[in-house]
């Protein structure tokens, strides 16, 4: 059987998509997974606010139209950018074993990182975000500091920072984990104190509701305990 996952170009989405083809060859060594990369419009609209363009959706709607076309067979998603309702005809078949769900706050590379939280940030600080949800917390718990508009990759978010464009900046734990970058974590942020995203660090493997046969190997990737 021959199954072709449709992913954005981002680094962590073609991890995401990598990590689901790798896992379903192994289950399956008579399998052969592609990956086919998919433009949505969160990613040819990187200059735009992501709640100007929609906000949830604006990451997945053209890779479901490929699947629902029968381009591709799967979609593997940050569970957090599918809306609630998914398209008629379209089911999230797994949900494997989520990542750490909080939020990072990151430093400048050369920054000291002891005591690092939000409390702690010098005082008008400027932190990067394009997150409503983070931004509305964060000027609950620091009315002070300067919030600054970023979009783009995990590694250009980290390059802007690095350049001194921000003091800080606020990322998902998990995607700085699956790319590697672990030890730029310089505090992650408990959920008592900052609310992530619902779904935040799940995976979302996305696929036809009549395609059985690609349903019953996806469905194996499932994790109870995450979906739950």
């Amino acid at each position: 059987m021959n199954l072709v996952i449709g992913s954005r170009g981002s680094k962590l989405a073609l991890w995401q998509s990598d990590w689901v083809k790798a896992q379903l060859e192994a289950l399956d060594p008579s399998v052969s997974v592609s990956v086919e990369i998919i433009k949505t419009m969160g990613d040819v609209m990187r200059d735009v606010p992501l709640a100007t363009i929609g906000g949830q959706g604006a990451f997945t709607k053209e890779i479901e139209t490929a699947l629902l076309d029968c381009r591709v067979d799967i979609a593997v998603h940050s569970l957090k950018d599918l809306p609630t309702i998914i398209p008629g005809g379209l089911s999230i078949t797994a949900t494997p074993e989520r990542e750490d769900p909080r939020d990072a706050l990151v430093l400048r590379a050369r920054a000291d990182a002891r005591d690092a939280s939000i409390k702690n940030l010098p005082e008008g600080a400027t932190v990067g975000t394009s997150s409503l949800r983070r931004i509305a917390q964060l000027k609950f718990l620091r009315p002070d500091v300067q919030i600054k508009d970023m979009r783009g990759n995990v590694d250009t978010r980290l390059r802007k920072l690095d350049a001194g464009d921000y003091d800080a900046v606020i990322l998902a734990s998990a995607g700085l984990r699956r790319l590697g970058f672990a030890q730029r974590i310089s505090a992650a942020i408990e959920i008592e104190e900052m609310l992530p995203a619902v779904s935040q660090g799940a995976l979302g493997v996305e696929t036809r509701a009549d395609d059985a046969e690609t349903n019953a190997l996806v469905a194996r990737l499932d994790h109870s305990a995450t979906r739950s």
